[in-house]
């Protein structure tokens, strides 16, 4: 039997509503292993809180283009996060990189948690290579763009991961 981490979202798309998000959360019967809480968001800190007293891992959701970093920075819970999702929110190839090294520079050494970088839509490729030379956790998915980089629409998951482990010159 293979143990596999489960992960979830408490993005306020999932729910609006920061109290009632925050009264979900404490009301779940089974726990995930861990759950991504989005720094910029309104109840983003409580929710954390909330999460580690009940056990689950956090993974702090740290956006370009927001406030999250010196939030997070600013935050006594910062050094228990299990890892900083550092999500690129420029989505033109041509800039992306830029951005991520601009959030990376916010982060900072981001209480030395692990950092998994990754982009979307058109900066997903140009923000995953980055990850790569960098030596950073990334990932790539449907939800992260459904192009491959020549373009051209995924048809999977799959394919997705195919191409981001080809090895470039």
């Amino acid at each position: 039997r293979v143990s596999v981490p489960v992960g979830v979202t408490t993005g306020a798309w999932a729910e609006p509503d920061p109290a009632l998000r925050l009264a979900r959360v404490r009301g779940w019967t089974a726990l995930p292993d861990h759950a991504s809480v989005n720094w910029h968001e309104p109840g983003a800190e409580e929710l954390a809180a909330a999460l580690m007293e009940r056990g689950v891992g956090v993974e702090a959701g740290i956006w370009s283009g927001t406030d999250a970093a010196a939030r997070f920075a600013a935050s006594p819970l910062g050094p228990r996060v299990l890892r900083v999702l550092a999500e690129v929110t420029d989505t033109d190839g041509r800039t992306a990189v830029t951005t991520a090294h601009a959030l990376l520079a916010e982060l900072g050494a981001a209480f030395g948690r692990p950092v998994l970088l990754h982009g979307e839509d058109g900066g997903a490729w140009p923000v995953l290579r980055l990850a790569q030379r960098l030596g950073l956790a990334t990932r790539i998915g449907l939800e992260d763009t459904l192009c491959l980089p020549d373009g051209r629409r995924a048809l999977s998951n799959a394919e997705l991961v195919s191409q981001a482990t080809v090895r470039r010159g």
